[in-house]
């Protein structure tokens, strides 16, 4: 789906354009996601095992964009990629239809500038807009910050997964899972 561009204004005076990427951005997305891999233990891959071509990528944006239901959001500051959102369908199945997945990450420097709380509600007023009904997402228990922004939008915990993860260290992180009535 393509996101027609809007403009918002941070917290710090900054304006931040949220868009639909295109191929253009893919080695921007690449290094985006190897550093944000490396600065929070919060997503699901570590930075080595991020091993994408440009081709690759361009690819992946381009199917995100021909995608009806499918949205990938991302936000730029001073010409730079700070963030992206992803609504994804939870499944192609009729009787799932009317459920969509979302996951949000930005680097750690655009954090707290009200960024993530902005773009989530745009990508959420899409996921309403073509139909979904549920939005769901999952975040780590220690994750404290995510948690209180999703709560201050609407989602609800519904459920814990103990270990859901191994850290690099042998230690392990319970996953959380939640979701918003549309």
């Amino acid at each position: 789906m393509l996101f027609s561009p809007i403009s918002i204004t941070l917290k710090d005076g900054r304006e931040a354009i949220l868009r639909s990427p295109d191929k253009t951005d893919a080695q921007a997305f690449i290094d985006y996601m190897v550093t944000t891999a490396g600065e929070t233990p919060y997503l699901l891959r570590a930075p080595e095992e991020i091993s994408l071509t440009l081709e690759q990528e361009e690819a992946f944006l381009e199917n995100a964009l021909a995608a009806p239901h499918r949205l990938m959001l991302s936000a730029f500051v001073d010409g730079r990629l700070a963030g992206n959102a992803a609504m994804n369908p939870v499944s192609p199945f009729m009787r799932y239809k009317h459920r969509c997945t979302l996951a949000i990450s930005l680097y750690q420097e655009f954090t707290g500038l009200g960024l993530g709380k902005a773009m989530l509600e745009t990508i959420l007023k899409a996921a309403k807009s073509v139909g979904y009904e549920q939005a769901e997402l999952t975040t780590v228990s220690t994750n404290t910050s995510a948690r209180a922004l999703y709560a201050k939008l609407g989602f609800v915990e519904y459920g814990t997964q103990p270990h859901s993860r191994k850290m690099e260290g042998g230690s392990y992180q319970d996953e959380i899972f939640m979701v918003k009535t549309l």
